[in-house]
Formats: structure tokens, sequence, C-alpha cells
């Protein structure tokens, strides 16, 4: 059949409903990726995106169709459906866009927890398959069961810290309407703080702000409350509740880089000698705080597929992106926006400090761009060749598009993998310097050639 090749991208499958993808689609991407995979048993969930219940309909058709017997999740947050296909032991298909605007639908696999379906390892597979309608003969009709886990996982994630030395925090937690709400409160009416929420109900209209807090006017509500009410932090969850994003007791917010290097040590205390991975866009804040703390920093390329894939392979304990994605050994080596604000508050707890009392010796140190998008008309590997060219001097990398490092600053500067855009990093050991140096690579690469 005639598909929009493009909604098949690098980590998962996403388009525009109904234009891209729409109920034939979905059941056509059912009956690829039980052809693919050859399995028998696929665990199905959905979050709160209008066209959710229709696609998640014929998706399940397709996989019946195909001889699969289906196990209905219902309506969940990723970190849930991460968790059913770990417990079970079988593959997945989370219905969701993730943190898109609304319009979009999409599908999140799991081959086996923790080995997603990325666009090297699967995606593209489906999308032949489906173009072809190369689909394997299926003598049977797949069965459809319901199961809940939401109480399993309320007790799973809260096992995962010392909740008897929580002190009584005051929190506020903004979950935008997606899908982290219900589970949240869940959990979250277990522990010993004051909580309160902001728009903690599922709702497809999204009638209060976008779903990805990286964006300031998605964050900047929880913010002002933050600060007005005195909270000692807040927190805020992508639609679909994979990412996860902090707010310090100031109202300000804080990157992912040093959030990643603070758990990082957390969990080093709790595992001497581990190892811990982080993306090439990176703080040294967070080799640096390993190190210190004797664990080993692994370096990989930006992807959840590619960070989960290392971190089995090298057996670490924690990962984490500056996105707001932090994946975790004792959580089945997936991400989850629950667990890590559960973390926080161990870890606030214990120290007795402040979050922006932890902050403070890291901003006095690190001075970091934010990511930086630039967009391309020309061929984004040109201008990443030209880059490496005027910092040759520099230690040149291409882990994961060009990285280069001096001694007093570094940057890297990689393609999106789903817009014609350029993403720059930079980190230096002063603010003028990171400034300088921020000018002079985006004239390079906004400069027309």
């Amino acid at each position: 059949m005639n598909v929009t090749p493009s909604i098949f991208k690098a980590y998962d499958i996403r388009g525009i409903y109904p234009e891209q993808l729409n109920e034939e689609v979905a059941y056509a991407i059912g009956r690829a990726f039980v052809t693919f995979l050859d399995v028998d048993t696929v665990i199905v969930g959905r979050d709160m995106r209008l066209s959710g219940p229709s696609i998640f309909e014929n998706v399940v058709r397709g996989l019946t169709k195909q001889g699969a017997d289906v196990i209905d999740i219902g309506m969940v947050s990723t970190d849930q459906y991460y968790y059913a296909c770990a417990n079970l032991g079988h593959a997945g298909m989370m219905v969701t866009a993730s943190h898109n605007p609304k319009e979009y639908n999409g599908f999140k696999m799991v081959k086996e927890m923790p080995q997603l379906l990325s666009g090297d390892r699967g995606i593209q597979d489906l999308r032949r398959i489906v173009e072809t309608d190369a689909y394997a003969p299926s003598t049977r009709k797949g069965t459809v069961t319901r199961k809940d886990f939401s109480a399993e996982f309320v007790d799973d994630v809260l096992s995962l810290v010392d909740v008897e030395a929580l002190k009584p925090l005051k929190v506020i937690a903004d979950t935008g309407n997606g899908m982290v709400g219900p589970i949240l409160q869940r959990v979250y009416e277990q522990l010993p703080i004051e909580f309160s929420g902001m728009y903690l109900d599922p709702d497809g209209n999204l009638p209060n702000h976008g779903l990805d807090p990286l964006q300031p006017e998605n964050r900047a509500e929880l913010q002002a409350r933050v600060a007005a009410e005195g909270a000692d932090i807040g927190f805020a969850f992508d639609g679909d509740g994979d990412r996860f994003f902090t707010i310090d007791d100031r109202g300000e917010f804080v990157s992912g880089d040093f959030l990643t290097a603070l758990m990082g040590q957390y969990y080093l205390e709790k595992y001497p000698g581990s190892k811990i991975v982080y993306d090439v866009r990176g703080s040294w804040a967070v080799p640096d705080l390993i190190t210190a703390a004797g664990g080993t920093p692994l370096m990989e390329r930006v992807g959840h597929a590619f960070i989960k894939r290392r971190m089995a392979a090298e057996d670490a304990v924690f990962g984490g992106e500056v996105t707001g994605h932090y994946y975790f050994k004792d959580f089945y080596f997936a991400d989850s926006g629950i667990v890590p604000s559960l973390i926080i508050m161990e870890m606030l707890s214990k120290k007795g400090v402040k979050l922006s009392q932890l902050l403070a010796e890291l901003e006095a140190k690190y001075f970091i761009s934010g990511e930086i998008n630039t967009r391309i008309s020309g061929d984004p590997k040109a201008k990443m060749k030209e880059l490496a060219q005027t910092f040759s001097d520099g230690k040149v990398e291409w882990l994961d598009g060009v990285s280069a490092t001096y001694k007093d600053w570094h940057f890297n500067a990689r393609p999106s993998n789903t817009e014609p855009l350029l993403r720059l990093n930079l980190e230096a050991t002063s603010q003028s310097l990171m400034e300088e140096k921020r000018d002079l690579l985006l004239a390079i690469i906004r400069a027309e050639a």
C-alpha cells in the first residue's frame, strides 16, 4: 500500500492523523509488526490522544489478523508500558506520539525489553513490508485480553527508593493533561510529601499547554507557582511520561546535564564503581562528577535505542540524556519520568539541602549554552565538515555529528533526525567564553554557502 515514508523515523513511527497515519495505516503496521518479529503475543497500550481509540482498535485488528494474541493494558504512560513488556517478556506497541502536537499519533515498539525497534533495527523493515504488502500467511485469528498492571507498577517503582527517608517536601507536578497524572497520583499518595498537581487529567484536547516541557512556554506556569508558593521542587512530565524535567526551589529550570550528574552520584553511592552512560551533548559536569565519585562515565550517541543498547552491553546502572530521558538498570534499562522524581526527592531528603544549593556549585563551574537549533537550507554534512576543518586544532570526534574539544571549551553539532535542523550544544569554563564561542559557531552555521 502507499504510505508516507517520513512517518518511519529513527526511534519510532509518528505522523499527522489522518493525513499521514490513519486507521488503514495502523492496521497495516500491526500486520507488518507480527510478520517482521514473528511473535505470538503483543502488549498494546495507548495515550490520551483523540485519535487513540481508533488507531488502537485498528492496530489490534492488524495484529490479531496475523495470528498474534493481544494483551490490552489500556490507557497508560510509556513507562507503565515498558514495565508490562518487561514483566511479561513480550513484544509491545504503544500508541503515542510522545510530546508532539495533538494532531499527531504513532507507535513506540518493543522487540523485547530493553530492545526497541529503531530506524536501523526494524522500523525501515516495517515500512518495506507495508509498502509491498509482504505479510506472512496466517492460519488463525488472535485473541484480545485486558490486563491492568498499575498496582504492580506502583509497588515496584516505590521499591526503587527509600520511602522511609523522604522528608515532607512541598512538591508541585505538572503533567500537562498527558498520561502521567493518574499513575503519578497513585505513587505520590504513598509518600510523606505535600503534593500539589497541575493538569493531572488526561485530555487529548490539550486545553492548557503543549506536551513538551523543554519549550519554555509549557513550563512557565509551573515555574511561577514553584517560586510563588515556596515549593521545594517542581516536576514536569512530557505527554507520554518517558521524559522528565525539574524546576528548583528558585523556580529555575534545571539542565538535564546537571540532573544526570547528580543522579549519577546518587547511583554511585548505591552501587560503587559502576558505569554511567551519558549522551554526546552532555556537560563536562557529568564525567567530572562521575569520575570523582569513583564511577566510569561512558559517552554514547543521542537516542534511547543507542543509550539502552550501550547500558545493557556495559551493564551500566544509570543513563541520562540532556533532553530529559533517564534510564535505570533496576527499571529494566527503561526510561521513566516517575522514577527520577522519586530519586531526586530521596536525594534532597537525605542530604538535607535545597536543589539550588547542589546546583550552585555546578553553575559556578560549567557554563552551558543549551541546545540551539538552526534551520539549514543546504547539506548539514557539508556544514559539519566545515566546522571540523575550522576547529581542527581541537580534538575532533564524529560519534554523533561533529564534536571538538579544547582545554576550556567544547561543542557538538548534529543534524536532527526529523527536521532540516543543525543542533548546537556547547560549554565553556566561563560565561563570556561560552558566549564568544557560541556566537562564532552560529556565524559559521548560519552563513550561506
